[in-house]
Parts: structure tokens; sequence; C-alpha cells
């Protein structure tokens, strides 16, 4: 399909991750390992590796698997707040990624230092304005806005709002926009609004190419947007980030052992940091039952309100297609 519109519009995106289309995949911690993110960069768009809390050797073996199944670009995605941060930037450095993107809190000055000099690229996440401005002046070499509709642990604000609140006031690097989007039509929207290009998770996770269990999949195929909700803080004596996931019986376990916690906390039995640990435990091993053993009702089944948009199980290259062909058409019928 010839892309008369999306090619102009995009052109930004395209030529910073140096890929056909400025659709990255966003990283999916067991979701996002070698074969759905080389899939991703084979068909022409931006495949992420989730770094998450995984070893380094795990990492660093995921990193080669990834190499011998694509020659194009992709990048990682390291969490600043996971135990093994610093190890992880030491390992990207020494393999010289062409992209390295960072979640979690702001990283420090010194592991942006260290991956920029490796020669890789830096996008990081975004909230606010001038939580914006102040990576850009760090070295981000661009950024992702993620809204609260996507899936897993999301911030406070729509991804609406912050396109209006970050992007139409940022244009010195590319803008990526992330969190529930599910078609190519509404990726036309943001590039129509200055972005660069956008990430979608959700409808990955359901890939053929993609190892998540298929009783995983077959739980984001039947799932409604109203579906994907996302947890809440009950006491702001104990922060919780907020996760994003199907409702099952692992929501509720969640909220009873935040509930246990606070308890504990009160009766000093447990320290602040602790019981923020036992909750990110919680998701990480509950994640796993579902990704990997298919346990959808007691397992985290993480996904985003684009889950909407997920409706059978295709091959990348379908998706993207479809998304592709949407962006275009869309564009088309705009500017008729």
């Amino acid at each position: 399909m010839e892309l008369k519109y999306l090619h102009k519009l995009w052109a930004q995106g395209v030529h910073f991750l140096g890929t056909q289309y400025a659709i990255l995949c966003g990283a999916m911690t067991w979701v996002s390992e070698p074969h759905l993110v080389s899939a991703v960069s084979n068909h022409g768009c931006f495949g992420v590796l989730a770094g998450g809390n995984m070893p380094v050797e795990t990492l660093d073996a995921q990193i080669d698997a990834t190499r011998k199944l694509t020659s194009m670009p992709f990048g990682v995605n390291l969490i600043t707040i996971a135990p093994n941060f610093e190890k992880h930037v030491d390992l990207v450095s020494q393999k010289k990624l062409s992209h390295v993107i960072f979640a979690g809190a702001i990283p420090q000055d010194k592991a942006l230092s260290q991956v920029k000099e490796s020669g890789a690229r830096i996008i990081c996440f975004a909230s606010t304005l001038a939580l914006a401005k102040k990576m850009i002046r760090a070295g981000a070499d661009a950024l992702i806005l993620e809204g609260n509709e996507a899936g897993g642990h999301v911030g406070p604000v729509s991804t609406t709002v912050l396109t209006q609140e970050i992007l139409l006031h940022v244009q010195n690097v590319p803008v990526f926009v992330a969190g529930g989007i599910g078609t190519g039509e509404m990726i036309a929207q943001y590039l129509l609004m200055g972005a660069s290009g956008c990430q979608l998770g959700t409808r990955f996770a359901a890939a053929e190419e993609s190892i998540a269990h298929s009783d995983f999949k077959k739980k984001l195929i039947h799932s409604s947007a109203r579906d994907a909700q996302q947890t809440y803080q009950f006491d702001p004596f104990l922060p919780v980030v907020p996760v994003r996931a199907i409702v099952n019986s692992a929501t509720k376990r969640f909220n009873q052992l935040q509930l246990n916690l606070l308890q504990e906390l009160e009766e000093n039995r447990i320290d602040r940091k602790s019981a923020q640990m036992k909750l990110e435990e919680f998701w990480i091993g509950a994640l796993r039952s579902a990704v990997i053993d298919g346990d959808v009702e007691n397992g985290s089944v993480m996904a985003g309100q684009s889950v909407a948009f997920v409706k059978k199980v295709q091959p990348v290259q379908e998706i993207i297609q479809e998304l592709i062909e949407g962006a275009e058409n869309k564009l088309a019928s705009l500017y008729k």
C-alpha cells in the first residue's frame, strides 16, 4: 500500500527509529521477548525487549537471541526502580544498542550519560510538561507519553489530556503517544496532533508470535474495555502505583493484600519499603502465572483498555497491516 499521507506525518519518527513505520510495540513483562520483538521489527515496526526485574544474564541472552532473529532496529526497556537497574545499564551500554527506553522513576544523570556515551538513543516517559522538559535537558532524545488507558503500571492522566498538555508544546524531539490505542484510525489522529508515532501493547500481546499462553490470549479476546480496570490506593500511608488489568480473583487478592499490609504497618510489624516490595512481588508472580501458565483467574491479565480491539489471534504482520491501512485510509478521507 502506497503511504501518501503517513509517509509525511511520521517522517521524524521513522527516521529516529530507523524503521519503515513509526509504530512501537511497548515492553510487556514476560510477553516482549525475542520472538515477538523480532517479529515486530522484521515487519517494519519497532520491537522493545522488556528488561523489568530480569536477571542480568537473562537479559544479556535475550538481547543476543533477538539479534539472531532480526537485523532491524529494536530497543530495550529498563525500569529505573528495578533491583538490577544499574547492572542493566552497564549491560546495554556494553551491547551497543541503537535505542534504550527508561521507564519508572526519573533516571539518574549517570545512567543517561552512560547509555548515551555507548551510542544509543534514549527514550524516556513523561507524565507532565515540566517532566518532559527536564528529561530533554537531561539528554532524552525522544519521549513517550503514556496515558492512564494503558495496561500494567499506569499514571493518573488520560492519553488525550497528556497529548494536549505535552505534545502541543514539545517540538524539538520526537514524541510518541501510547495508552488505549488499538486502531490505525487513532494513530492517524495523534499524528495530526503532531506525534511522531504511536506505541501499542495489548494488540501485540495477542499476536501469533507472542509466547503468551493461549488462555491468556483468549481472555483478551473475550474482554471489553470496561473489564480492564485499574487498582486503587486505599491509604496514602502505603503508596501504590496503579495497575490496569482484567478484573478477576487476582484483583480481589491484591486489594486484600493491601489491606493486610496497612494493618501490619499500623502495628509496626513491617516497614513501608518492605510492604511496597510485597505489592510489587505480587504482580510479578501473578503476571507470570497468567502469561506463561495460563491461569487467567488467579494470575494477573494486564491489559490496556484497547483490549476492546483484540478480536482474534493474528500474525504480527496482519496486525501491522490493519493499523497501517486504517491510518492511511483515515488520513486520505480527511484530505479529500
